[in-house]
């Protein structure tokens, strides 16, 4: 007997291996690290996770740096006036396309690896941990000294937020632009502390990225 769980996980194989037969090519607009748009398609890097955009790394000389600002505007040259070319191979919980792109033959998710920008994002592949290798023993970037990866970073401010939200466990914060536009925040977006809600106002706490983007939220952009 088919069920409809049966149909639903269907669904969704169809739907990954479509994504994964797609290439999609045009000119990026940059959100942060390891993800921009092109068009209506949000694109996040494959294999890597970049530094937030908010985040800050330690230095070799023991000060601190703007390593999230960083590789924002490293993957912004690398795109910059260029067409790109994405390879999808799925799309995440959030309905981002997850590829590989590559500017000018170059792949971009290795080339901010190679300059200490992103890490190799293990959860999820293996190909650009040789890459991060080398930029650790040349210690360069993030490897100039011991520094919080972006998922740990993420982890500690989701659960920071959700404990002091007014939406128990729901930190997301769905703000409306003066010009009518529906942004939201992360608690690790470099706007959240000073990012307010009125929901008189048609403003709303969410409970997680996928729940703001089926609501028509868009996420905030930092480029």
């Amino acid at each position: 007997m088919v069920t409809l769980p049966m149909i639903a996980a269907a669904v969704a194989l169809l739907a990954a291996s479509c994504a994964a037969a797609q290439t999609i090519t045009g000119h990026a607009k940059i959100t942060d690290g390891d993800t921009f748009t092109m068009g209506p398609v949000v694109i996040r890097l494959h294999g890597i996770d970049a530094p937030e955009a908010g985040q800050r790394c330690s230095s070799h000389a023991g000060g601190t740096w703007d390593c999230g600002t960083d590789a924002t505007n490293a993957l912004a040259e690398l795109v910059a006036d260029r067409e790109l070319s994405c390879q999808a191979l799925d799309r995440d919980g959030y309905g981002r396309i997850i590829a590989r792109c590559f500017a000018n033959g170059q792949d971009i998710g290795a080339a901010l690896v190679d300059a200490g920008l992103a890490w190799a994002f293990r959860r999820y592949s293996d190909d650009y941990v040789a890459k991060e290798a080398g930029a650790k023993t040349a210690g360069i970037g993030i490897w100039e000294a011991d520094n919080q990866t972006p998922w740990d970073y993420r982890d500690d401010r989701w659960n920071r937020a959700a404990a002091a939200s007014p939406l128990p466990g729901c930190p997301i914060k769905g703000n409306i632009a003066s010009d009518g536009e529906r942004i939201y925040h992360t608690p690790w977006s470099p706007a959240y502390s000073r990012t307010k809600i009125t929901e008189g106002k048609g403003e709303r706490w969410f409970c997680d990225e996928a729940e703001a983007v089926s609501a028509g939220w868009r996420a905030a952009r930092w480029r």
